[in-house]
């Protein structure tokens, strides 16, 4: 079978012409990265900023403070239930700016293509990346392709950078949180780690989990407006609540307490997370925060955060107590008390 297509409107091969698969031309610079650039990346991110191709992005923010964020994925499988490492790398982004309580504006994406990768699935990839951006609201303005050589990276890894402006008298920090102020959780947890898990060779089983990576910006601006004293905001990725729970209790130097009855796992999550014998407290989340807000504004919070669409499910699960600094109880159904500990190492490697 022949490795040249040629490419339809949208930048997606057919075969006749060019590489179905990518080459280590596609980033040498010639005539095969140009292609490359220009009829496959830049159809699906064109704007005024981006399409001058140059070799930074000038960029005209409002006046305030910045925040800026940068992440690397590299995900295995890179598609998977419910998303793949496209959307999930702007997702994730766009997410940790607006975790500082900022309105994420302007992402860069780096690409390290593995030769060989098809060009068909890198295209689907960047499809949803686009999308994902386009419903975030924020705007792709620089970016950068490597091709390296087959066995040097896993297909494709994708890094983005991402700024922001934060919302003007907003200074969220696990600093801030205090005795007696709530913990809110946006929704179930663990479905993106078992999603990507369930997925790899060897570990696939007949499963209706799904990934919930989204972006969470709109949801954050909501819970700004009802809690204007918003302590500190976390989506919970790698490590999982448990985790971010316990780094925001040795933070502020408080205790934590939470409800079983209050966290939801999915039944087809529970199911999967007990087959492999993992606890979904510790499994990573690509659609979901965890917000710390003063007892007062608690209730405001969640009924904001149940009007999102993205926080529909949203729970008080716990509160902040002066007890057992530094740490972090559930309390379980049969009214015992455990505590939850930070993981020792990464339970689940490549999920991100």
């Amino acid at each position: 079978m022949s490795d040249r297509a040629d490419f339809d409107g949208r930048g997606c091969p057919s075969p006749l012409l060019h590489h179905t698969s990518i080459q280590l031309a596609h980033g040498a610079g010639g005539r095969l990265s140009s292609e490359l650039i220009e009829r496959v990346i830049l159809p699906r991110f064109s704007n005024r900023i981006l399409d001058r191709l140059e070799d930074q992005a000038v960029l005209q923010l409002p006046a305030g403070r910045v925040a800026f964020s940068t992440d690397t994925f590299v995900v295995d499988p890179i598609e998977f239930p419910g998303g793949n490492i496209g959307d999930l790398a702007i997702n994730g982004t766009v997410n940790d700016v607006a975790m500082g309580g900022a309105t994420p504006l302007y992402l860069s994406l780096g690409f390290v293509l593995e030769e060989g990768l098809e060009v068909d699935v890198f295209c689907r990839i960047l499809d949803s990346m686009s999308a994902a951006a386009a419903k975030a609201g924020v705007m792709i303005v620089t970016g950068d392709t490597k091709v390296v050589d087959r066995g040097a990276c896993d297909r494709i890894f994708i890094n983005t950078s991402g700024l922001g402006i934060v919302r003007e008298g907003v200074s969220l920090s696990a600093t801030n949180i205090q005795a007696g102020d709530r913990v809110l959780l946006s929704g179930t947890i663990a479905d993106h780690g078992m999603a990507v898990l369930t997925s790899r060779e060897g570990l696939s089983f007949r499963s209706s989990v799904r990934s919930d990576t989204c972006a969470l910006n709109g949801l954050v601006a909501d819970l700004m407006d009802a809690s204007p004293n918003l302590r500190a905001l976390r989506d919970p990725t790698r490590g999982g609540i448990a985790t971010t729970l316990n780094e925001f209790a040795k933070a502020a130097g408080v205790g934590i307490r939470l409800q079983d009855h209050a966290i939801a796992v999915r039944d087809d999550v529970r199911g999967a997370c007990e087959v492999l014998g993992i606890d979904p407290m510790y499994v990573a989340n690509e659609g979901k925060l965890i917000a710390v807000m003063p007892e007062d504004e608690a209730e405001a919070a969640l009924a904001a955060a149940r009007a999102n669409a993205a926080g529909g499910a949203a729970a008080i699960i716990g509160e902040v107590t002066a007890e057992h600094a530094g740490m972090v109880s559930l309390v379980t159904a049969l009214g015992s008390e455990r505590i939850v500990d930070m993981p020792v190492g990464e339970q689940l490697p490549r999920i991100c």
